[in-house]
């Protein structure tokens, strides 16, 4: 779940990089499309590593994690923000947190209308953690790509690729 204090840091900041053009209007439909097409075939590849005998777990972690980033990406630019080079990793993690969780549970409300009472409660913790699984394999895929050997769990490839089907499949409803 994503705490107030990381929600009011995610808006701090991303008025920094308002400010600073590490984000800036921009609405690009061939953009978005690559993005989307990235995703796609970040995710396939994903998949089929987790199945190779050769069980490259790292690459299936950063596999997966892209997929969501260049997802997460595609979303964004949909609603017309262009992340920057700079930092995109942390500008695209905080502009979910304070552009997407929103709308993520308003369409997941809308998704669980037969559920009433328990959609708003279900839809605000299943978009937190969504979008807070965006930012755990972003420090995953970090820290297995450059701090670790290839000795990494295959229960953390797993996750990876769970949380990244996940992600690519919800955030795409908001492309609709």
């Amino acid at each position: 779940m994503i705490d107030e204090k990381r929600r009011k840091a995610a808006q701090e900041n991303f008025a920094g990089y308002l400010r600073e053009g590490m984000v800036r209007r921009e609405k690009n439909e061939i953009a978005e499309k690559m993005y989307l097409r990235n995703a796609e075939l970040s995710l396939q590849v994903a998949q089929e590593l987790s199945e190779s005998s050769l069980k490259p777990y790292m690459w299936v972690i950063v596999c997966a994690y892209y997929s969501m980033f260049y997802m997460a990406n595609a979303v964004l630019l949909h609603m017309g923000y262009k992340m920057g080079e700079k930092i995109v990793h942390k500008v695209t993690s905080d502009a979910l947190i304070v552009l997407v969780v929103d709308r993520l549970k308003k369409e997941m409300i809308e998704n669980y209308e037969s559920l009433q009472e328990d959609a708003l409660e279900i839809a605000s913790v299943r978009a937190d953690e969504l979008v807070e699984n965006f930012s755990l394999e972003r420090a995953k895929r970090s820290k297995f790509q450059y701090n670790m050997l290839e000795q990494t769990k295959e229960n953390k490839a797993k996750t990876s690729l769970k949380r990244a089907s996940e992600f690519v499949f919800e955030m795409k409803k908001l492309l609709g």
